[in-house]
C-alpha cells in the first residue's frame, strides 16, 4: 500500500448527485415508461428489480440531470437503507434516480466505477459512511458534500482493474446462477398452470370436462374441488419465540418470505423448546398471515432443515403426503394473490386466519397425475436449492476478499 495515495471522491468523479420524485409521488407511476430508482431497489452488490417504479417522458425530461450511466455507482443517502451499494444494471441505463439515491460517476482516467462500488461495501468505509449518516439532526442521510469530500485510499488504475475483475468474477457467477435460478422457477410454475389452470396436460384431448358446481367451472373428468384443509395434515402458526443469538435454533419470520423463496439470512436465533409439529419439514409450506404489505407472501421449505420454526405470524401447511409436496407447493405460489385478499381486520393489523387459508377450495387431480407432475418439477426444483447454496458459498467468499483487496491486504 505504500504507492496507494489518498484522494477525495470529488477530484476523481465527474458526477456526485441525486434526483427528485416526480410530483404525485407513488400515485404518478405508471405501468410502462423510463426506469426510476429508487431506495429500497438498491443493496450492497444487488439491484432488486421489484417496485421499480416506471415515469412518463415529460417526467423523466425533468429529471435529465439524474440520468444514469453504464458503470454508475449507486448510493443510498437517506433512511434504514442508508449506505446501501451497488452499480447500476446495464439494462436500465438510461433510467433516473430519486432523492434518496446518488449516483457516483468515476473519472475513468484515475478510478474503476466497479472497484469504487466494492471499496464502499467494505467493512472499512462501509462504517465510516454510516458513521458520517448518523450526525444528521433528525435521521439517517448523507449529504452530497460528505460525499465529495470522502477520502479513498487508490492503488493506480491498472490495479483497481485487476482487483475488481477478480471480484467481479464472483458476481457474474451469482448473477448467472440467478438467471438459471430464475428459468428453472418460471418452468416449474408455466408447467403448473399449462396442466393445472388450463388443464392442457398430457392426454387431456381424451378426457372430457365437466361442470364442478363450483368458482373453477367445468373442470377434467374424474378431479375434484376440496378444500386446502382435505390435502393438509396440519395448518398452524409459529411459536413466540425467546431470542437468544448465541442459540442454534432458528425462527424465520416475515422478512425472510419474499418471491417465493425463502431467505435465511433474515432468521434469528432462539432458545425456546420446539414442539416435532412446529419444527420445519421438506415440502412444508410458509404463508405470512399478518400485516400490511408482507401478508399473503408464500415460499416452500424444499431442503432438510435442523431445528428451523416460523413465529406466530406465520402460518405452516404440511401436506398430507409426500406425493402432493410439489403440486400442494405450486397451487399456493398460484394462489398467493387470493391470500392477499382473504386478510381481514384494521388497517395495519390485517390477520390471514388459519380457516381462510384451510378453506381456500384447490381443483385435485387423479394421483397418477399428479405424480407425473412431481417428476418433472422436482429436478428443476431441487437445481435451484443446489444453485442458491451455490450463491450463497460464493457471496461467502466474495465478501471475504473485498476488505483484504480493496484496502491491500492481500496482492491479486
Amino acid at each position: 500500500m505504500a504507492t496507494w495515495s489518498t484522494k477525495k471522491l470529488k477530484n476523481i468523479t465527474t458526477k456526485i448527485g441525486s434526483g427528485a420524485t416526480p410530483r404525485g409521488g407513488k400515485e404518478s407511476y405508471g405501468e410502462t415508461g423510463m426506469p426510476l430508482i429508487r431506495s429500497l431497489n438498491i443493496y450492497d452488490l444487488k439491484f432488486d428489480y421489484n417496485k421499480l417504479a416506471l415515469i412518463n417522458e415529460s417526467q423523466a425530461t425533468k429529471l435529465n440531470n439524474a440520468t444514469v450511466e453504464k458503470d454508475d455507482v449507486l448510493l443510498n443517502i437517506t433512511g434504514a437503507s442508508v449506505c446501501r451499494c451497488t452499480s447500476v444494471p446495464d439494462q436500465l441505463v438510461p433510467a433516473r434516480v430519486n432523492q434518496h439515491v446518488l449516483i457516483i460517476r468515476a473519472d475513468k482516467k484515475e478510478l474503476s466505477g466497479k472497484f469504487l462500488k466494492y471499496l464502499l461495501v467494505s467493512s472499512l468505509y462501509k462504517r465510516e459512511l454510516l458513521g458520517l449518516a448518523r450526525t444528521g439532526a433528525t435521521r439517517e442521510a448523507l449529504t452530497k458534500s460528505d460525499i465529495e469530500n470522502f477520502q479513498l485510499k487508490l492503488p493506480d488504475l491498472p490495479t483497481q482493474t485487476r482487483i475488481s475483475s477478480v471480484l467481479s468474477a464472483y458476481d457474474d457467477l451469482i448473477k448467472n446462477n440467478e438467471e438459471r435460478i430464475k428459468i428453472l422457477e418460471e418452468m416449474a410454475q408455466l408447467l403448473y398452470t399449462e396442466w393445472f389452470v388450463k388443464f392442457k396436460f398430457p392426454g387431456h384431448e381424451k378426457v372430457k370436462m365437466v361442470e364442478s358446481g363450483t368458482v373453477h367451472g367445468k373442470i377434467p373428468k374424474g378431479w375434484e374441488v376440496e378444500p386446502l384443509r382435505s390435502h393438509a395434515k396440519y395448518i398452524s402458526r409459529g411459536l413466540t419465540p425467546t431470542y437468544d443469538s448465541l442459540n442454534k435454533s432458528k425462527v424465520l419470520n416475515q422478512k425472510c418470505i419474499r418471491n417465493y423463496r425463502i431467505n435465511f439470512e433474515k432468521s434469528r436465533s432462539q432458545n425456546k423448546a420446539i414442539s416435532d409439529e412446529k419444527l420445519l419439514y421438506f415440502g412444508d409450506i410458509l404463508i405470512n398471515s399478518t400485516g400490511v404489505g408482507t401478508l399473503g407472501r408464500v415460499a416452500q421449505v424444499y431442503e432438510e432443515l435442523e431445528n428451523h420454526t416460523v413465529d406466530t405470524h406465520i402460518t405452516i401447511v404440511r401436506p398430507i403426503t409426500e406425493g402432493f409436496i410439489d403440486y400442494l407447493g405450486l397451487a399456493m405460489f398460484h394462489n398467493q394473490s387470493n391470500f392477499e385478499l382473504l386478510g381481514v381486520g384494521a388497517t395495519g393489523q390485517t390477520e390471514l386466519s388459519r380457516d381462510s387459508i384451510g378453506n381456500l377450495t384447490l381443483v385435485i387431480p387423479p394421483l397418477k397425475q399428479v405424480t407425473k407432475f412431481s417428476a418433472i418439477v422436482r429436478t428443476a426444483r431441487l437445481e435451484i436449492i443446489e444453485l442458491q447454496d451455490e450463491n450463497e458459498i460464493l457471496s461467502q467468499t466474495r465478501d471475504l476478499l473485498i476488505p483484504q483487496l480493496v484496502t491491500g491486504r492481500r496482492e491479486v
